[in-house]
């Protein structure tokens, strides 16, 4: 199967249904009066962390998502019945971005977490709300709120506890195979892994995820090789296994393998290099333990204050205790761990707030250009009240007139030089200015 981490999808959430311009027609029941219900709210667009995905295949062969519409009111004060919400299941260690703006939104790291994304529009209230002294029949109703609709980026970052990390070649899929149940491609040539492994190791009374991250090379960090692609998932792990070929049978010098890999961690992210860090001295079965390459990595290592466990994955020999000391390390960042942080979370920068489209800061800004003669009025909530117009109802016209005075649109036309019989557009309709 392709492993797909990153995909861009629009979504939109459900727009809110019309209210209802209804009347109580009941025998003996003179002069009934408006009754016309509120229409429903539209569905929020919904993602929901399914431990079951492992890649964002799906999301390459459908781009658009939109939620169900809210239904229209009903007279006798019936609302519509509310937009069903659209669900949009992603793998757990989903990242939802919005393109537009590129602010971060939301981090679904647990298996059922949900996240609404784009809150449906509201429901347009119905005639009845529009009654008053002056007003006893009002023959209009409120047209119902668009959906939010925007484009997103998804980007899946795997979540593992340890994560295995080293140059091509080096032994990390067999011992995620000795270690775990997983059955990861292994093959005696560099970048038999192009896509993460995760394993679960069982071991001393507890358990925790493994990953085996494709071998890095020079420039990673730059975008070098598989670069870019798989360093970001890195950083869901909470500690390293650093493995490195001690035979030296790729015939590298291993300190410097040790010494390229620290650098690439360190160009990528400061954070990353910050990890705990276990070193792995795979391949001890063909190692020459008593050369001076061997001796110059265990200086090197050691130098840098890191664990170092000798291992062969091909024979099994020290993986045990390399895992041992796995959960050892695992138990001692949780027990340093500070109450209450979120390790997941941290680091995504600005967040966008998601809100319905009311609650824009624009959303009650009235725009006035000049297209000529002509005076072009617009605006998101005009727009609304616009749509929600019944232009051959007298009640109907003045409600979107005192709109517009009590907006303020009126006189900054007229400061603009508006006079009789002048032309007012709006989305697309023209009238003829006459003042009161």
């Amino acid at each position: 199967m392709k492993f797909v981490d990153v995909a861009e999808i629009t979504i939109r959430s459900g727009r809110g249904g019309d209210g209802a311009v209804t009347f109580r027609r009941e025998p003996f029941v003179p002069q009934g009066g408006p009754d016309g219900g509120n229409g429903g709210k539209g569905g929020d667009v919904v993602f929901l962390a399914d431990r079951n995905l492992r890649t964002l295949m799906d999301f390459r062969y459908k781009s658009r998502y939109v939620a169900e519409a809210g239904q229209k009111g009903s007279k006798s004060n019936r609302y519509g019945k509310q937009g069903s919400d659209l669900i949009i299941k992603v793998p757990v260690g989903t990242v939802v971005t919005d393109v537009k703006s590129g602010r971060f939104m939301h981090d679904l790291t647990r298996d059922g977490e949900r996240f609404v994304a784009s809150i449906g529009g509201k429901g347009g209230l119905g005639n009845s709300n529009f009654k008053n002294s002056k007003r006893q029949a009002p023959n209009f109703a409120e047209a119902g709120a668009d959906g939010v609709e925007r484009v997103v980026r998804l980007e899946l970052k795997l979540i593992a506890d340890v994560g295995l990390v080293g140059f091509p070649n080096v032994g990390k899929s067999t011992l995620l195979s000795v270690a775990s149940a997983a059955k990861p491609k292994i093959a005696d040539y560099h970048f038999t892994t192009t896509v993460p492994n995760l394993g679960v190791v069982s071991a001393y009374d507890t358990e925790f995820v493994l990953a085996d991250i494709p071998g890095l090379i020079e420039g990673a960090a730059k975008g070098a090789g598989l670069g870019h692609d798989f360093l970001k998932h890195i950083e869901r792990t909470r500690m390293l296994i650093h493995v490195i070929d001690a035979s030296g049978s790729e015939g590298r010098a291993p300190a410097d393998d040790y010494l390229r890999i620290r650098s690439e961690l360190a160009a990528y992210s400061a954070d990353l290099i910050k990890k705990p860090q276990i070193v792995a001295l795979n391949k001890m079965d063909i190692a020459d333990a008593s050369g001076e390459e061997y001796a110059k990595l265990l200086e090197v290592v050691a130098a840098d204050g890191v664990l170092y466990y000798p291992v062969s994955a091909s024979t099994t020999e020290g993986v045990a205790d390399l895992m041992r000391a796995a959960v050892s390390e695992l138990a001692r960042i949780e027990r340093e761990r500070p109450e209450g942080s979120d390790e997941d979370g941290a680091g995504c920068g600005d967040v966008l707030d998601v809100v319905s489209g009311r609650n824009e800061p624009d959303y009650r800004d009235i725009r006035i250009e000049r297209d000529g003669d002509a005076f072009v009025v617009s605006g998101k909530h005009l727009k609304k009240i616009f749509e929600s117009t019944n232009f051959s109802d007298y009640g109907s016209l003045r409600y979107l007139w005192q709109y517009l005075v009590k907006n303020g649109a009126i006189a900054r036309m007229k400061a603009e030089g508006l006079r009789d019989g002048d032309t007012v557009r709006m989305f697309g309709t023209e009238f003829d200015y006459e003042d009161e």
